[in-house]
Parts: C-alpha cells; sequence; structure tokens
C-alpha cells in the first residue's frame, strides 16, 4: 500500500485555497524514478479558472522536467474515495498510459484503488485524433 503516497496527498490538503466550496483536495503523484509532486486545488470565484490538485501536481512535475508516471494518491478533507474528475482524468491521459494506478484515499488505513483505464476508457489521445482525421480525410 502507498502509505507514504497517501501521506503526501493528505499533507497537500492543508495548502488548499477553497474559500467558495471549502472542499479540499490534494494529489500525490510519483515520477517513474520515484519523485513525488503534489498539488493541492486552488480555487477561484470563476469556478471555471480554479486548478484541481492533480493538474498543480503533473504541472509541477512537468515544470521539473518529469512526464513519465508511476502512480497518483487522491484524497479529499470533504469525503472519502473522491477520484480525479474527468478533466484531470485526460490530463493524466495526456503523460500516462491507461495502467497507471490511481489510488483513491477512503479515510483511515483504507484505500481503493483503479487503473486510469477504468477511469477513463476511450480516451482522447494523440492515436485517436489521427485516426479521426484519417477517416475524415478517406471519406472526402
Amino acid at each position: 500500500m502507498p502509505e507514504a503516497l497517501v501521506e503526501r496527498a493528505r499533507e497537500a490538503l492543508d495548502n488548499a485555497y477553497v474559500p467558495y466550496s471549502e472542499y479540499t483536495v490534494g494529489a500525490a503523484l510519483r515520477t517513474a524514478d520515484g519523485e513525488v509532486y503534489v498539488g493541492c486545488n486552488i480555487e477561484n470565484a470563476n469556478y471555471s479558472n480554479s486548478l484541481h490538485a492533480e493538474e498543480v501536481a503533473v504541472a509541477e512535475a512537468v515544470k521539473n522536467g518529469h512526464t513519465e508516471f508511476d502512480r497518483l494518491v487522491v484524497t479529499s478533507g470533504a469525503r472519502d474515495g473522491v477520484t480525479p474528475c474527468g478533466m484531470c482524468r485526460q490530463t493524466l491521459a495526456e503523460f500516462c498510459d491507461e495502467d497507471l494506478p490511481v489510488v483513491c484515499d477512503l479515510g483511515g488505513d483504507d484505500v481503493a484503488e483503479y487503473t486510469l483505464g477504468e477511469l477513463l476508457p476511450n480516451t482522447i489521445s494523440l492515436d485517436t485524433l489521427e485516426a479521426a482525421a484519417a477517416k475524415r480525410d478517406a471519406d472526402e
């Protein structure tokens, strides 16, 4: 069980900026070479400008030169068992294979583990966009 990653995600909750919803989310993303980047959600009065914890963790890792990841943990101070939203799942799919383990903190010592492919089947990717373009070109 990824206890250390769960703890890092939980620690990130303390830095969440959530004056509107008070719905804290923390994430810990481990790179293929073992470095860990954390993120918390950052709200904006215009909710569509808010940043999600998973996005913040990915951005921090990419900013530091990492684009290969082997595990993500997400947690929430508002409820147990939170999973990444659809937008965050798509962001993860940009960098991760469908077998990326996504660990969801259930509180206490309990977690639920999924793969990114289970959470986001039939993802939009470079391959699917190229296939759609090829089909469009063939139909013309």
